[in-house]
């Protein structure tokens, strides 16, 4: 729908009313969650059995809350972590990245560049998969030959980091580039006349540009590896993340602490997202 051009009132409401159902679509099942975070049942169904902040501040059972639940508190500072390394990991490479596909011309530049965004359309679970089997049968061959097990090729946290830092790379480079491509060369250009060394024209002129990218791309490969859930089931070990350690406590049946848990990091993502979005503005 083009606003400039006028349009017959029974379309607009029709079109209204789509855009409504679209984003009630997409909140309900949301709004779902955070209520039943609140019921006072150990079911998170109806009927509703009246509120309660248990299922966040409970200290005994069977209503034992989040800030009380020691495997979820385990499982989100695991996942804490392993988001942490692969933030780093991809922001670190993703930044490398983007200055050599925007800034170097060399043979088979476009077949790399083919190559670098493979991951982003391969299957999060076929990705798992064959990383775990590369990994096994290296650890196997390592063994045979020279009698070492190297746990490190075994599944744990290693591996998961691997395997999400394998793709999650590709976006980060994404957004970094997006940035880089609309920066004006001749800024490090006059710092080189000025006496700086290119290391230190791109340190003091470029990277500072480049902060409201680096920035999003740290957040957004945070809140991506913390909710990776079909490539970490392949590799994780017995340090289970909070999106493993959430889907072993729904086979076992599911209860308002798992509402709770989720209500808790769509507002901590929320905030998250609002935060970048008003420093961006403000860069």
């Amino acid at each position: 729908m083009i606003p400039t051009i006028p349009q017959p009132r029974r379309f607009r409401v029709i079109y209204g009313l789509y855009i409504a159902l679209f984003f009630i679509y997409l909140a309900l099942p949301l709004g779902v969650v955070a209520i039943f975070a609140f019921n006072d049942s150990q079911f998170p169904s109806l009927p509703w059995e009246g509120f309660t902040w248990n299922w966040f501040f409970g200290d005994s059972r069977p209503q034992i809350g989040v800030f009380h639940e020691r495997g979820i508190l385990r499982a989100i500072g695991t996942s804490g972590f392993v988001a942490l390394c692969v933030a780093v990991l991809s922001v670190t490479v993703g930044t490398t990245n983007a200055f050599l596909f925007n800034r170097y011309d060399f043979r088979g530049k476009g077949f790399l560049y083919v190559m670098m965004l493979l991951p982003l359309v391969v299957p999060g679970i076929v990705l798992g998969i064959s990383i775990l089997v590369f990994s096994s049968n290296m650890a196997n061959r390592i063994w045979d030959v020279a009698q070492i097990d190297l746990q490190m090729l075994r599944p744990g946290l290693l591996l998961v980091i691997l395997g999400q830092f394998s793709f999650i790379t590709t976006i980060a480079t994404l957004v970094i580039s997006a940035r880089l491509q609309k920066f004006d060369r001749t800024l490090e250009e006059a710092a080189l006349n000025l006496g700086a060394t290119r290391l230190v024209a791109v340190r003091t002129v470029t990277l500072p540009y480049l902060a409201p990218a680096l920035i999003g791309a740290i957040v957004v490969a945070f809140l991506m590896s913390f909710e990776n859930f079909n490539t970490t089931l392949m590799l994780v070990g017995s340090d289970a993340p909070l999106t493993i350690a959430m889907f072993d406590r729904l086979k076992e049946g599911s209860t308002p602490l798992l509402n709770a848990v989720s209500l808790l990091l769509m507002l901590a993502s929320s905030l998250l997202a609002m935060s970048l979005v008003l420093f961006q503005r403000r860069s």
